[in-house]
């Protein structure tokens, strides 16, 4: 199967790009793990004017009824500029989960909101087989709820409105977490675990995309670094070893760019749970290691300055750190993916 980005598609992933760059991310991520959210939100309210936030919503929600396609092109150079903010969940994860929630009212309500940036949201999944993220207590936290306008708690067959605790510890500071409990029902029964299924698989994709973009921008970051810095009189990116890490690391993210893709279309051609989360999976676990490695030798290539938390290398190195066990751990990933190949040669 041949797969490419449209010229639309392209431009919109241009027209992210230059905004990243131009808000001057590293800035803006300081502040925010500092607990200032100021420029972060006015660089959310850019992503929503420019529809990055109302993508997957559907028009009559205020949205522009896009697909998983154009979500993971988003994502990708969300990552890419290390943006800060609950966006896997509010421009992902909880459009998916209230859209197939057989009581519409929620969506009608919160969603054209956070599609044209007005409220945030943020969301903890708790479950086996599919945990966005937990505490050192094992109790589900959630990203930024301290800011959020609409936080969500997702277990079993029940979403509840919920209230956020104290902040638990991050490896990366501009990843805020809270636990959260349960306050309210909003739903639950019959087709509610189906669609907390569905939520946390659009996150799991979100998050790999998120993770292939910050991948990419190591790398680059890398290849500039190696063609200034000088060893034994010439620039260390002329080194042959050099040359092999960084080539290592171009190769393993374009392996993972088309599992990303394939992911994105199942998910768009609406195929069996199974398929879903298999595909899934497996681009979560190929841009997450592909973005780990890219990570290493990014580190491993600037030597002792990218150690430092003053080098602006470190935002992307504990953003990938993070991400890597974000919406599923490796090894939730790979269990899933395992028993999906059991379910398809039992059925043969």
């Amino acid at each position: 199967m041949r797969f490419a980005l449209t010229a639309e598609q392209i431009d919109f992933a241009a027209s992210l790009r230059k905004m990243g760059e131009a808000a001057k991310t590293p800035g803006v991520v300081r502040a925010w793990g500092a607990g200032d959210s100021t420029a972060g939100k006015a660089l959310l309210g850019q992503l929503a004017e420019a529809g990055a936030l109302g993508l997957t919503i559907t028009e009559e929600n205020g949205g522009f009824g896009a697909g998983p396609v154009e979500m993971i092109v988003a994502f990708t150079e969300i990552g890419r500029a290390a943006a800060p903010g609950p966006l896997v969940e509010t421009a992902a994860a909880i459009p998916a989960l209230l859209q197939a929630l057989p009581d519409s009212a929620a969506a009608a309500e919160w969603l054209p909101q956070l599609a044209e940036g007005a409220k945030l949201g943020t969301l903890a999944v708790a479950g086996p087989g599919r945990a966005s993220a937990l505490s050192a207590s094992g109790a589900p936290v959630a990203l930024d709820a301290d800011i959020a306008d609409l936080i969500l708690l997702a277990e079993g067959d029940r979403v509840s409105i919920a209230t956020a605790g104290e902040q638990a510890k991050s490896i990366d500071a501009a990843r805020r977490l809270f636990p959260l409990t349960a306050a309210a029902v909003l739903a639950e029964g019959e087709g509610v675990s189906a669609a907390i299924d569905l939520a946390f698989d659009t996150a799991a994709l979100a998050a790999a995309a998120q993770l292939l973009g910050a991948g990419r921008a190591l790398l680059d970051t890398s290849v500039e670094y190696v063609k200034q810095r000088q060893q034994f009189g010439k620039p260390i990116g002329q080194y042959q070893a050099i040359k092999h890490h960084l080539a290592n690391v171009l190769i393993d993210l374009e392996m993972a760019q088309p599992l990303l893709y394939r992911a994105a279309l199942t998910l768009q051609d609406d195929s069996d749970a199974t398929i879903r989360a298999r595909d899934i999976s497996a681009a979560k676990l190929a841009c997450g290691e592909a973005a780990y490695r890219a990570a290493r030798i990014a580190l491993q290539v600037h030597g002792a300055i990218g150690y430092t938390a003053e080098c602006d290398l470190s935002l992307w190195l504990t953003k990938v750190t993070a991400l890597r066990s974000a919406w599923g751990t490796p090894d939730l990933h790979r269990a899933r993916i395992a028993a999906a190949l059991r379910t398809a040669g039992t059925a043969a």
